[in-house]
């Protein structure tokens, strides 16, 4: 009985590895495809901001109209520009399908091999595991971002001290002199107006008044967060808004609020 359970466990691992080596190449190959009809997108567009006047001229009239009429005119315009959009949800999905039923039989093929209980009993359980993980993923990229953030602003800051302390014995005359030619004087402009500029914006998104603080600011983020969900919201552009608004709410961290404040 034992040598058939391991036999069958030992198949259902061949399964479980297969469909989690043909999940991965499928899951890649439209990777690759949405990523390069993106890239192809974004060329279209620019190609189109560049000569906006002549394609405006063009599809205005009876041959645009025409154009338009065309099938596969219609059908290779709406492919470049849902596609990409769809695509990338679709990724995420596969991710998710995969993660579920892989992990699924895995642990069956385990359990029936060498007696090693399931993680969980039910589908459901791998779906929250994967949900719980993928948060995590998301909080742990979202603090890299506010650290990498925090550190530009902090090297800018500290730049612009440093220039500060370096030529306060000259006038601007001596100033020029000394640095005529340098093609890193740019390095060190004051980014204070910047600073205030961004800061400013992100309460704006969020809809709070410059002088708010933590609290405030975590409750406009929740509420705008919650409007904006993608899961939630179905508009075009609520996966967008959900980013800057993510965006918003990172730059305005206790750091930043404490600066902005000794600026005012």
């Amino acid at each position: 009985m034992n040598i058939l359970k391991k036999a069958a466990g030992k198949i259902l691992y061949g399964i479980a590895k297969l469909l989690s080596v043909v999940l991965d190449v499928f899951i890649k190959v439209v990777e690759a495809i949405v990523t390069v009809l993106g890239n192809v997108t974004k060329g279209l567009i620019a190609f189109i901001g560049m000569g906006g006047c002549l394609l405006l001229f063009i599809f205005s009239g009876p041959l645009g109209l025409l154009l338009l009429m065309n099938p596969l005119v219609l059908f290779a315009i709406l492919f470049f520009v849902i596609f990409p959009l769809l695509g990338t949800k679709f990724v995420s999905y596969l991710k998710y399908i995969k993660y579920i039923v892989t992990e699924f039989l895995f642990d069956r093929a385990r359990y029936l091999i060498d007696g090693i209980s399931y993680q969980f009993e039910s589908f459901s359980e791998y779906k929250d595991k994967y949900r719980r993980m993928e948060e995590e993923r998301k909080r742990r990229e979202q603090q890299q971002r506010w650290n990498e953030q925090q550190r530009v602003w902090e090297e800018r800051f500290r730049q612009w001290s440093e220039y500060q302390r370096q030529n306060s014995g000259y006038s601007d005359y001596e100033w020029y002199g000394q640095n005529a030619g340098n093609s890193n004087q740019n390095m060190y402009q004051d980014p204070t107006i910047e600073f205030k500029k961004k800061y400013e914006e992100s309460c704006d998104l969020l809809g709070v008044k410059y002088d708010a603080d933590k609290y405030e600011i975590k409750l406009a983020y929740r509420k705008k967060a919650k409007e904006y969900h993608p899961d939630l919201n179905k508009s075009p552009d609520a996966t967008v808004m959900f980013q800057k608004i993510n965006n918003a709410y990172e730059f305005l961290s206790d750091s930043n609020i404490e600066r902005y404040r000794r600026m005012s």
